[in-house]
């Protein structure tokens, strides 16, 4: 789809000011000279829908935030759910059902709004126990018993992100054997943020490489996600995840902006804004902001939650980290400096040690060096 902004006109314009009324974002349109017309009122509702939904706040709709609104435009009971493998169903009425499904005790992993086997299998056995036909279509006679469930009484937690922490705890705070992916933003003819003669893509995979070589060096099995001139999608970078087996997920990015006063390191985890969220995601984020703000000076521009589809694919906690600007001259000045990224591995590094020691051993932010997470790793080697 094209990108639509403000000036645009139409009718698919039309369409995202319809769902956006509807979501009391925007007032019902009077004139009909209007209602096909993406003025500055559309861009406000938009920016608003962003930011509940933990998207990108550029006012743009683009393919994100158009899947995001029809998402929206769905609740429980508005159409019959099923798996479909061809053609995944997605919108706000399938993450309301892995919600409920979840609060009751059936695993259907994490909340992400695609209908997917997980989630199928969860409700089968929701079904079965119901005494319902066990088919795995969440039809009418499905939503009733889910309604007739939905005293408070009968909520059971959130077991995928209890899971996640109970994970952490038992892995132990070696950290051999351990397998983290490490994902370089952009790639290929996608060089990301182009600024102060520094490239994205090739920041961000000289950062993969110092990151890989210190893990691999602490037992760890590190794997990045692309090659040197490879450009995935973001669904593909988490199937790879995925499929490895990972323990981990980090993303490593810069970021831009339009001002060259824009400046600082952000971090980012999975999270909708509503209580659900990856514990393990945010807590990992929170250490690395603290070390990298800690360590290299940049601005703090703390912690996030996203609903980003490399959080919401990726079944692993998944951290991405925005390191700096580069249309600002003090962080890219920094970021050129090779001697710089040293000290970025190692602070991403540390932060992963610190969150499998959980606490023991562990030193104040910003003084553990990669020689002390070593030192740490032969001792209890011993």
């Amino acid at each position: 789809m094209r990108v639509l902004r403000r000036g645009d006109a139409g009718p698919d314009v039309a369409e995202i000011r319809s769902i956006l009324a509807a979501m009391d974002l925007l007032p019902p349109v009077t004139d009909s000279g209007e209602y096909g017309v993406f003025d500055t009122s559309v861009e406000h509702a938009v920016r608003a829908f962003q930011q509940r939904r933990g998207l990108i706040i550029d006012g743009l709709v683009g393919p994100a935030t158009y899947q995001a609104l029809k998402g929206a435009s769905f609740h429980l009971g508005s159409r019959p759910l099923q798996y479909m493998l061809s053609s995944p169903v997605h919108g706000d009425d399938v993450f309301t059902l892995q919600e409920r499904l979840t609060e009751l005790g059936f695993d259907s992993g994490r909340p992400d709004g695609y209908f997917g086997p997980q989630t199928e299998r969860a409700l089968k056995t929701f079904q079965r126990d119901m005494r319902l036909a066990s088919d795995g279509i969440c039809g009418p006679a499905t939503i009733r018993e889910l309604h007739r469930l939905s005293s408070p009484r009968a909520r059971g937690g959130r077991p995928v992100f209890l899971r996640e922490q109970e994970q952490v705890r038992q892995a132990g705070p070696r950290l051999r054997g351990k397998r983290i992916v490490i994902d370089p933003g952009h790639g290929g003819d996608d060089l990301g943020v182009i600024a102060g003669g520094l490239r994205e893509a090739d920041i961000a995979w000289d950062l993969a490489r110092r990151l890989e070589g210190r893990m691999k060096a602490t037992g760890m099995e590190a794997l990045i996600s692309r090659g040197p001139n490879q450009s995935p999608t973001e669904l593909e970078r988490a199937r790879f995840a995925n499929e490895a087996g990972a323990d981990l997920f980090l993303s490593l990015h810069n970021d831009g902006n339009p001002s060259p006063k824009a400046q600082g390191v952000a971090s980012f985890h999975f999270g909708t804004g509503n209580g659900t969220t990856s514990t393990v995601g945010e807590l990992l984020a929170g250490f690395i902001q603290r070390e990298l703000a800690a360590r290299t000076g940049l601005l703090d521009c703390r912690t996030h939650y996203k609903t980003w589809e490399i959080f919401t694919r990726t079944r692993c906690p998944a951290v991405r980290v925005e390191i700096g600007y580069l249309t600002n001259p003090d962080d890219s000045g920094k970021l050129a400096d090779p001697a710089f990224r040293d000290v970025v591995a190692e602070g991403i590094l540390v932060a992963v040690k610190r969150l499998y020691l959980l606490g023991e051993g562990d030193q104040p932010t910003g003084t553990f060096t990669f020689a002390d997470v070593l030192a740490h790793e032969l001792a209890k080697a011993e």
